[in-house]
Parts: C-alpha cells; sequence; structure tokens
C-alpha cells in the first residue's frame, strides 16, 4: 500500500511561522486544489485547532465540504469570481464570502440575492496583471459600479495578487502601487473597503508592504512554496511503499527509464512501486521536450530514499510505476518499507494519513 504521511507537527511550524510573519494581518488559510493535496477538511480542522479562523476556497463543493464538516462559524472565501446563478445559490446557502470579478458577476449575484429577499457578502478582486480574473486596475469607474449599483451585496473586503519572481521585484511595488491607487479610489468616493488583502504566500514571506489587514497562505502551510535559506518553513509530506522485490543485477545490465543506466558492478537493487505517475520525483505538472527531459535528470540524480534509516540512491530514471534503488550496502528485504518525499499536490495512488 502507497501511504501519504502529513505531519501535524510540521503543518503547526508552518502555521507559527505564518503567523509570525503576519504580524497584525488576518490569516487566510488557502486550500484550494484539495489543500495542496494535504486534505481540504482534514488540515482545516488541524489549523482551525491552531486558531486559524478563515479559509479560501475555489470550489462550493469544498465550502459544502467544510461546513459539513462542522465549520460553521468560521468565514470561508470563494477565490474565484462567477456569475454562474447555480453556483452562486450554493455559495449564498453556505454562507460564503463570494468574489465580485466583474460587473456581470456583481449582477449575478445581486440579483440571485435580491430574489432570496437577502443580502450575500462579497469581496472585490482587482486584476493587477496576472490575468486570471478581476476587475482591471486602471478601470475605477467600473469598481466603483459595484460599490453604487448592487444593493443586495454587502462588499466586506477588496482584495489583489501579488506576482513576481524575485525577492527584491519591483513588479510587485509596482502591482501594490496599481491596487493602492484603486483602494484610495474606492475611500475617495465614500466608500469603506472592509478587508484589504494583497498577499499570497510568496509575497507574504517577502514583502512587508504587501501584509496588509489580511494575507492569504496556501502552499507555505506545506512549506511547499518558493523558499528562501532560513524562513522556518518544514516541508510536508512524504511517501511510504513496501519494498517491492530485491535482486542482484549483473555487472553491465541496463536500468531506468527513457535513457538506461549501465550499472558498472555487479548491483543489489531494491524495486519500488512507485513512479512519476504517483507523483514520484514530479515538481510540476509533467510535460515534454529537451528542457523538461533534463530537468527530470536532473530531480531523479539528487532524490533518495530512506530505508531502514539509511539513505539509498536512485538508479537510472525514475519510471512510470516503478523506481529501482541501490541497496548493495543495505540489509533489507521485500516487503520492509521504503521512505520519500514527495509534494502532497502530485502525489496519486495514495492513502492520505494525518500523523
Amino acid at each position: 500500500m502507497k501511504t501519504l504521511v502529513i505531519e501535524r507537527e510540521a503543518v503547526k511550524n508552518n502555521i507559527a511561522v505564518i503567523r509570525e510573519q503576519a504580524g497584525a494581518s488576518a490569516i487566510y488559510a488557502v486550500l484550494t486544489g484539495d489543500a495542496y493535496g494535504a486534505g481540504t477538511v482534514e488540515i482545516a480542522r488541524l489549523l482551525r485547532e491552531e486558531g486559524v479562523g478563515r479559509f479560501a476556497v475555489s470550489e462550493a463543493a469544498d465550502a459544502k465540504a467544510l461546513r459539513k464538516a462542522g465549520l460553521v462559524e468560521e468565514e470561508i472565501l470563494m477565490l474565484r469570481s462567477t456569475a454562474d446563478r447555480e453556483e452562486l445559490e450554493q455559495l449564498i446557502d453556505l454562507n460564503v464570502v463570494c468574489t465580485v470579478g466583474s460587473p456581470e458577476a456583481g449582477m449575478a449575484l445581486n440579483s440571485v440575492a435580491e430574489g432570496r429577499a437577502t443580502v450575500a457578502e462579497a469581496h472585490i478582486q482587482i486584476d493587477t496583471g496576472m490575468g486570471f480574473g478581476g476587475f482591471l486596475a486602471g478601470e475605477p469607474d467600473k469598481i466603483l459600479s459595484a460599490y453604487r449599483n448592487l444593493p443586495n451585496v454587502a462588499i466586506s473586503g477588496i482584495y489583489t495578487q501579488i506576482h513576481a519572481l524575485k525577492k527584491n521585484s519591483s513588479d510587485a511595488a509596482a502591482q501594490m502601487g496599481a491596487f493602492r491607487q484603486v483602494v484610495d479610489a474606492v475611500h475617495g468616493a465614500g466608500f469603506e473597503t472592509g478587508t484589504v488583502h494583497a498577499a499570497g504566500s510568496f509575497a507574504l514571506l517577502h514583502y512587508d508592504f504587501a501584509r496588509l489587514d489580511a494575507v492569504r497562505a496556501g502552499s507555505a502551510l506545506l512549506g511547499r512554496c518558493r523558499r528562501t535559506r532560513g524562513d522556518g518553513l518544514l516541508r510536508v509530506g512524504y511517501g511510504e511503499v513496501p519494498i517491492q522485490e530485491v535482486r542482484w543485477l549483473p555487472r553491465d545490465h541496463t536500468v531506468g527509464n527513457e535513457v538506461l543506466v549501465t550499472l558498472k558492478k555487479p548491483t543489489r537493487v531494491a524495486v519500488l512501486p512507485v513512479g512519476y505517475q504517483n507523483g514520484f520525483g514530479v515538481s510540476r505538472p509533467r510535460d515534454t521536450g529537451l528542457w523538461a527531459t533534463l530537468r527530470r535528470w536532473w530531480t531523479a540524480k539528487r532524490l533518495t530514499v530512506r530505508i531502514g534509516g539509511k539513505k539509498a540512491r536512485i538508479i537510472g530514471r525514475i519510471g512510470a510505476i516503478e523506481t529501482v534503488v541501490d541497496v548493495t550496502d543495505l540489509k533489507c528485504s521485500a516487503g520492509e518499507t521504503a521512505v520519500f518525499d514527495i509534494d502532497p499536490v502530485f502525489a496519486r495512488g495514495f492513502e492520505r494519513v494525518y500523523r
């Protein structure tokens, strides 16, 4: 059986680091993509025990699962603007804070709320350059129309997503400047913005100026975000599989996947029932081409597993469903457990457990 282990203490360490970085800012725990593979409900319960009371999702089904699991008082923010009336009905039923990122989404939400004789809560989404959604920062009239013309929508926040590749990027400052202009325009028109937030995991860790009323932490919860040395985060998630077979291979025998490796001496190997189709050795969605091939080669070259507490080197490239490791100098047999790092967001075919 393949097991994906999520370490409770590591998650607790990471939320403590995030809380320290956030300072006075409120924290939204982002649970998109099944909480980056850690399990939406499971990690939400753990985070609630650690004092987190705000969550963000991208699907109505995730919000429903959280409510059903007993998170009924906690704030849930939908991080995606939608004009789908059926979806909006569900979000209102679940008391979810919606996102309004366009005039169409605003009118649809207002219409659904009006038809139910209620007021829906929402945050305004601003696009400062990523293009995935939101009012354009350079169109203040459309943004202000959401405050003026949606009587059945209570706007309780406004947010954007700050994106930059480097720690000291001027791009991030420019994006924040555009966002602040929008916030100032809203205030200048006499409206309250409510909770203002811009920082995701990377911006939270690197940009003091992006930590506003709230921050959004997603991949940082698992220590799987873009990291810097000494940031205090721990990588969460490791795999366990039983050794499938132990055998001797002769000198000059070939091993691996795609490009074979020729053994220079007789080698005792263990075959593990896990491969790249399970997410082992994967750090991004599997793609093709020369750079993708080189990246997989370099990743596999650095990867090891632990058997009986000792490291075992992977031989050749990781296969689709199996991996070969060198156990010439180790005492082990079929059925013993091999342990390895795996990013939960890419893990497939594993039974997930919290320890």
